[in-house]
């Protein structure tokens, strides 16, 4: 069977930087950072340290009530991304019902799960002494949660989904939902991923492998500068972000408006250490979705870095990016949004990728924040510094993710053209 192409129709996004999608991408255009102080006053002792929280976001003006008090904070982000980009793609949500649409699915990524829910059971036990905890804890805490409400709210009966690969869990998961519809096996996914890493616990581990940016009120925002010789580490921060993946011809049949073409996907695995790094696993990942798409590394214009600002990673990546280009690598415009909306988590690949999707639907690619100065390792590309890169003309583009235990995950775009 010819495989089918694969239409990105609908956008959703829950973060810092916006509570949609358009107005989130243009705050990255501007280069604003929404990196802020952020302390946990818990016993035994309050932690404090730059993150991105997501302090408007209300659940209940944006799920409702009833649903936002039986979710877990990740999973009610996880919808809210999911409505919106639903609304956005033109489709319109039905009364639940069991029935569902068997050419729809979800595939959801994730890498930490309900970890609020967890947290919360935890300190009841073991702070306040209480012998028995809400008898929907486990539901509120399995790690498909998000997946099963998606499902269950836009009745989407095919496959519901979730993958758990560090902070390669939301582009896996765009990526096998990519598959299931070129593959025959599905017209419609529903596709990204959420996290909420700002817990206790989640804040103090790692705190504790000393890979979090440094930074106090003053320089919150500023802390977070992949590719910079004083880069000191990543920043946490919690959101969703959705894509709608949609056969070709089904979105043209029913008048969608299409943002961007979903051409390729790539997946390895490093199989050499759980926490380093590798440039030929990096490389073999991007050359994998090159192949799968048909094209080559001259074709791509542009690279959504997976860019977390720790010294060992960014240094690799852009090795990884030379190998891959060659002679063209420093004429390939580079940026890490990190610097802006932070690390996700299992739902960078998402936020990621929507904003790889609006850079070439908007001519507009956007910068890498807080990059005056390029440490001589990550020198060989051309990074996007000092504002958005517009009227690129870019009509391909990577997004790469590349995750704790070695999984890596690229998906190649290209530019919405009819050909």
């Amino acid at each position: 069977m010819t495989a089918r192409r694969v239409a990105v129709t609908g956008l959703g996004v829950v973060s810092p930087a916006g509570l949609d999608a358009r107005s989130m991408f243009g705050r990255l255009l501007d280069g604003e950072s929404f990196v802020r102080l952020h302390t946990i006053d818990q016993p035994p002792r309050p932690i404090t340290q730059p993150a991105i929280h997501c302090a408007d976001f209300n659940a209940d003006a944006a799920i409702g009530r009833p649903l936002a008090s039986s979710t877990d904070r990740s999973v009610q982000m996880a919808l809210a991304a999911c409505f919106e980009a639903w609304k956005d793609a033109g489709l319109e949500r039905s009364p639940v019902t069991g029935a569902g649409n068997p050419e729809h699915g979800v595939s959801w990524g994730s890498a930490l799960g309900s970890t609020t829910t967890w947290e919360r059971g935890y300190k009841e036990m073991w702070q306040n002494g209480r012998d028995r905890l809400p008898p929907l804890s486990v539901v509120l805490g399995m790690s498909n949660a998000a997946a099963s409400h998606i499902s269950i709210q836009l009745g989407l009966g095919n496959a519901s989904l979730t993958y758990v690969a560090a902070c390669a869990s939301a582009a896996a998961a765009i990526g096998e939902g990519y598959k299931r519809i070129r593959n025959g096996e599905a017209t419609l996914m529903v596709t990204g991923g959420s996290d909420v890493p700002l817990a206790y616990a989640v804040m103090k581990a790692w705190d504790a492998l000393r890979v979090v940016a440094l930074g106090d009120e003053d320089s919150a925002p500023g802390c977070c500068r992949p590719f910079h010789p004083g880069r000191s580490g990543l920043v946490l921060g919690e959101g969703a972000a959705t894509l709608i993946l949609e056969e070709w011809e089904h979105a043209r049949a029913r008048g969608a408006t299409i943002l961007a073409e979903l051409v390729g996907y790539g997946t390895c695995s490093d199989h050499s250490h759980l926490v380093r790094p590798d440039r030929d696993g990096q490389v073999r990942a991007m050359r994998l979705a090159l192949d799968d798409a048909g094209l080559s590394p001259d074709d791509v214009d542009y690279v959504n870095a997976h860019g977390t600002a720790t010294i060992e990673g960014d240094a690799i990546e852009v090795d990884s990016l030379r190998t891959l280009f060659g002679a063209r690598a420093a004429e390939v415009p580079v940026s890490a949004t990190k610097s802006m909306h932070g690390h996700l988590m299992g739902a960078a690949g998402a936020i990621e990728a929507l904003s790889t999707v609006l850079a070439l639907h908007r001519d507009a690619l956007p910068p890498t924040a807080n990059l005056d100065t390029i440490d001589p390792a990550c020198q060989g590309v051309r990074h996007i510094i000092g504002g958005a890169l517009r009227n690129s003309g870019a009509r391909v583009a990577l997004s790469n993710s590349f995750a704790f235990g070695g999984c890596n995950a690229v998906l190649a775009f290209r530019k919405a053209e009819a050909h």
